[in-house]
């Protein structure tokens, strides 16, 4: 396989992994981007970067450079996406992808005009739990598919000026980490949902601060979600069918699946030794984003990332909840 270049923009906690999963993955990594130079040098220096740049837009249009990373909070990807595309770089960008649908389709399809690979982190279309699971479901294992019930609440300090409380910076508990449960459900229902019911709690801020949401499909498929950003909550993946059901923890990054087969109440567990390593869950994204860019397509990993966004925006439509900054009209 070729040896990609890649850039980040961005130096916060997500890059810094993401830096130490390229270095195991690549060996190195060609160039970093933050305005904020002490911070930048700080990353270059303990990431071993090569390339330091305070102007990311002058990282982007460094010929050298493959693939851009984008780590930065979600109100700056639609303009670091379009400036990366148009430079000619592929792009893998951190969730949220952007912050509505109108954002992501725009992108998406400039990626296929430009023939250039796009996709967005979430860790759970890597792990080797999730084809497993797929794999038992297409042999028949849990019979049809019921019901699956998604939870993720994390507990976030109370600080109103905090970015996962900024309506300005686009934050909330949906665009945070909504995306991962609805990734979740999207794994596991058959086609895209007709009907979605949500309730909300609003932060002070005005951003959402934790929420209930059923989606339902024209085959009767129903998933369930609950989110919170002040009260944690385990991160559990339930999938259940007419002959039995399995549960994943800890699901962005599963690596277990607890089984039930509902007649006869056998239970078994798929563990890391044969699902996946956690730790090594950015290290998959790279490998198999790069596998992409060398065989020139996602495998519909674009789309799934579509139905998300699209998703995500018709949940806020139903609250009334719309970004400051954003033409969401």
């Amino acid at each position: 396989m070729k040896k990609y270049n890649w850039g980040i923009i961005g130096t916060g906690w997500i890059a810094h992994d993401m830096a130490d999963a390229l270095n195991n993955v690549n060996g190195e990594i060609y160039a970093a981007a933050n305005p904020h130079k002490e911070a930048l040098d700080a990353f270059v220096k303990d990431k071993k970067v090569k390339h330091a740049f305070t102007d990311p837009d002058e990282m982007i249009n460094d010929p050298n450079i493959d693939i851009i990373y984008i780590a930065t909070p979600h109100t700056f990807h639609y303009e670091y996406i379009k400036k990366a595309l148009n430079a000619g770089k592929h792009v893998f960008c951190e969730k949220a992808i952007t912050v509505n649908a109108k954002q992501f389709d725009e992108v998406a399809q400039m990626a296929k005009d430009k023939h250039l690979l796009l996709i967005e982190g979430f860790t759970l279309y890597h792990m080797p739990i999730y084809k497993k699971m797929q794999d038992m479901i297409a042999a028949g294992k849990f019979g049809e598919i019921k019901m699956i019930q998604i939870n993720f609440g994390s507990l976030k300090d109370y600080d109103p000026k905090n970015r996962f409380f900024n309506k300005d910076l686009a934050g909330g508990a949906l665009l945070d980490i909504g995306g991962y449960a609805t990734a979740f459900a999207m794994s596991f229902m058959n086609e895209y949902p007709e009907s979605i019911n949500t309730t909300v709690k609003f932060f002070e801020t005005g951003v959402d601060e934790q929420s209930g949401i059923i989606l339902k499909n024209s085959q009767g498929q129903m998933a369930v979600m609950s989110l919170s950003m002040r009260a944690k909550q385990p991160k559990r993946g339930l999938v259940s069918g007419t002959k039995g059901y399995f549960e994943i923890n800890q699901y962005p990054r599963g690596t277990e699946a607890d089984i039930t087969y509902t007649q006869s109440a056998h239970e078994e567990t798929y563990d890391k030794v044969t699902a996946g390593d956690s730790d090594k869950a950015l290290e998959y994204e790279i490998t198999d984003f790069q596998k992409y860019v060398e065989q020139g397509h996602d495998e519909g990993e674009l789309e799934k990332s579509r139905r998300v966004a699209h998703i995500l925006t018709s949940i806020r439509t139903a609250w009334g909840m719309t970004y400051p900054f954003a033409n969401e009209k």
